[in-house]
């Protein structure tokens, strides 16, 4: 199923935040359907902010992770890179990475690190607009999916967000990206606007939408729910291994295995045996 037919379905999907190969291999072993390369946990990876970040960085990552993994991978393209003329570069590179959608956000660019801590600096609409509108125009691919994010929501008021979101759509976005931090603010926006919807999770999951399902979200046209919740995971399960080895302790991440288990299990997360085998066939005989 490609990511114009996920859209099309009445169901919602978890698209984890992934950054490297490793991640997105790890991500489609367990069984997950489309991902999402976060700018913000790649920027994080990098030692800086999403804010630092080039579209070149993106799609590079965007390259080696699609060369790893067949799975749908929809960019964060933060603001697009640029005012509508620059979209036309932002959107070509993201088709030629081999993404299967872009989101591009309502906010001041450069972008500013005060993002991080909930300071944002919203674009006036009009020219929001202006972007979403030479996104489409850019577009190779028919089946290349733009997702219009506003962070109206928190940032402004609800009322803003939905004018905002209605006249992105008109420009041409097939996708909405909202940050509901609720239940009740998710069913309200989706009874208002028409579907399909995308946003980030927040908090500690799904929980902290009042117990609502997948199931639940699909139903109000949410097709895309990203977690960032690995980019954290991995921060933390990093910290414990070094801060172990720095002590002389065993690694608390690999309790209950062995080095050598794991590693076994690497292999087969990167597929060695194949690679060995081919190896075999050719140049190892």
């Amino acid at each position: 199923m490609n990511f114009r037919e996920m859209m099309a379905s009445r169901q919602a999907y978890l698209a984890p935040a992934v950054f490297n190969p490793l991640c997105a291999k790890i991500a489609e072993a367990a069984g997950f359907q489309v991902l999402y390369l976060s700018a913000g946990a790649l920027g994080y990876v990098k030692c800086s902010l999403e804010a630092n970040l080039g579209v070149a960085e993106l799609a590079q990552a965007g390259l080696d992770i699609r060369a790893a993994c067949r799975l749908p991978l929809i960019l964060d393209g933060a603001c697009g890179f640029g005012d509508p003329m620059h979209l036309h570069q932002t959107m070509a590179m993201a088709e030629a990475a081999g993404f299967c959608a872009i989101e591009i956000e309502d906010q001041l660019l450069p972008k500013r690190a005060h993002h991080h801590i909930g300071i944002e600096h919203m674009i006036p609409q009009e020219l929001m607009v202006a972007k979403i509108r030479e996104a489409v125009r850019a577009r190779r691919d028919p089946d290349f999916v733009i997702v219009a994010r506003t962070n109206g929501v928190r940032s402004s008021s609800m009322d803003d967000a939905l004018r905002r979101s209605e006249a992105y759509r008109k420009a041409g976005a097939d996708m909405l990206f909202f940050i509901p931090r609720n239940a009740e603010e998710a069913r309200f926006i989706a009874e208002r606007l028409p579907p399909p919807f995308m946003f980030s999770v927040q908090g500690d999951g799904l929980q902290t939408y009042g117990g609502m399902t997948l199931e639940d979200f699909g139903a109000l046209g949410y097709r895309i729910l990203a977690l960032t919740t690995p980019t954290f995971s991995f921060h933390r399960a990093m910290q414990q291994t070094y801060r172990a080895l720095a002590t002389g302790q065993p690694s608390p991440v690999l309790a209950g295995t062995t080095r050598k288990a794991e590693q076994a299990a690497l292999h087969d997360t990167i597929g060695l045996d194949a690679l060995l085998a081919i190896e075999k066939a050719t140049v190892e005989k």
